[in-house]
């Protein structure tokens, strides 16, 4: 067993190195490659659905998704307090207003039953995150969406492969976002995807990524809008065709981390794991525990340095967007009630959830938890 376990590392145990060498020896290192099409025609693929767009990186597949939706400014758009604030940094981008909703005190997701209170004339979109790679209760978020005709522009860094009713993350909204940072289940070092089922979309999303230079025509140096250089390289599309070959090996890694984690600390007082969402495949893209100080005797800080001395590296959680100095200069409207984002925040952390994981390192990070609550 290794002396430090990191909380993540990347898994890269396919065709990577080959694909970098051919890219590289091609010339092509840049987003002209053929790695760049064979990705995004592959990880839309295994989304299910029509279209991919690679960029280069989570944040920047977030805000192109809501500019070639059309969000900008005097729109809302509703998303989680309890996420990482790039998804709400990118609504910023566009001028429009982030407007914030409490967790489910189970599944750590959006709380559906919050949602429809926060709708307003000016609202556009709901944009939902699938916490952890928890996928979010669709059915309700759809039949809300549908009622107040706002569009879903969907937050799937997190949750490569998710599943709802059996439909996979990228076919679950108008269009989804996904974050290939080197911590993610899928990973390109840095780097994203947009997919979508829209034409009209996907055209958009090509458009702005490359500078707004015309799509398929020569090119000359006109710009009719303002638009973002977004590209991906061929190398890390390299990476990434790579990684989508194996995606179902990878997933079924962070679901066995999951079930071993539960194995060693089911029971355990003071204890509490994300609730899977019902109807929802879970691909565990984090594994985090919340911690009840009164009943486990030791508050989070103490156990995680406690882990720390024994070789094992976890992160903090989220703190809750409506805490954020950066949303209130900006102007949202943080004030309100959100107790569960704030028990996530001060309570929770992530343990060691790399692919690589063994059985035999995870039973350690199990004992050293049990032994830190006693210590």
């Amino acid at each position: 067993m290794r002396d430090f376990i990191p909380v993540c590392e990347p898994l890269l145990a396919g065709n990577e190195l080959k694909y970098i060498t051919e890219a590289v020896s091609s010339g092509w290192i840049s987003s002209s490659g053929k790695y760049v099409a064979a990705f995004e025609e592959a990880f839309a693929a295994y989304c299910g659905a029509r279209y991919g767009v690679a960029v280069c990186n989570g944040t920047v597949a977030l805000h192109l998704m809501l500019v070639a939706a059309g969000i900008g400014k005097g729109d809302e758009v509703i998303l989680p307090t309890f996420t990482m604030a790039a998804s709400a940094f990118a609504v910023c981008y566009t001028g429009a207003m982030p407007v914030f909703v409490d967790a489910d005190k189970d599944t750590w997701n959006i709380d559906v039953n919050k949602i429809e209170e926060k709708i307003t004339s000016k609202t556009k979109a709901i944009m939902p995150v699938h916490i952890f790679g928890n996928p979010c209760n669709m059915s309700v978020i759809q039949e809300i969406a549908k009622k107040h005709k706002l569009l879903i522009l969907d937050d799937a860094a997190e949750a490569h492969g998710a599943e709802y009713m059996g439909i996979k993350t990228g076919m679950l909204a108008d269009l989804t976002s996904f974050s290939f940072f080197a911590n993610k289940n899928l990973t390109t070092g840095e780097g994203g995807m947009v997919v979508t089922n829209n034409t009209d979309y996907y055209n958009k999303l090509r458009y702005f990524k490359n500078v707004c230079f015309p799509l398929d025509a020569p090119r000359v140096y006109q710009h009719a809008d303002i638009g973002f250089n977004y590209r991906m390289s061929n190398i890390h599309a390299a990476i990434g065709l790579a990684q989508v070959e194996k995606a179902d090996y990878y997933k079924d890694l962070r679901i066995k981390n999951a079930l071993l984690y539960k194995k060693y600390l089911t029971g355990i007082d003071g204890t509490q794991f994300q609730a899977d969402e019902k109807n929802g495949l879970n691909v565990h893209w984090m594994n985090s525990i919340l911690l009840e100080p009164s009943v486990i005797g030791k508050s989070k800080e103490q156990v995680i340095d406690y882990l720390k001395s024994n070789g094992i590296e976890t992160r903090l959680l989220f703190t809750g967007m409506h805490k954020q100095e950066s949303l209130r200069k900006y102007g949202c409207d943080c004030s309100g009630s959100y107790k569960v984002c704030e028990t996530l925040t001060k309570n929770g952390f992530y343990l060691p959830s790399g692919s690589n994981l063994t059985e035999e390192e995870i039973a350690y990070i199990c004992k050293k938890i049990k032994e830190a609550g006693n210590c």
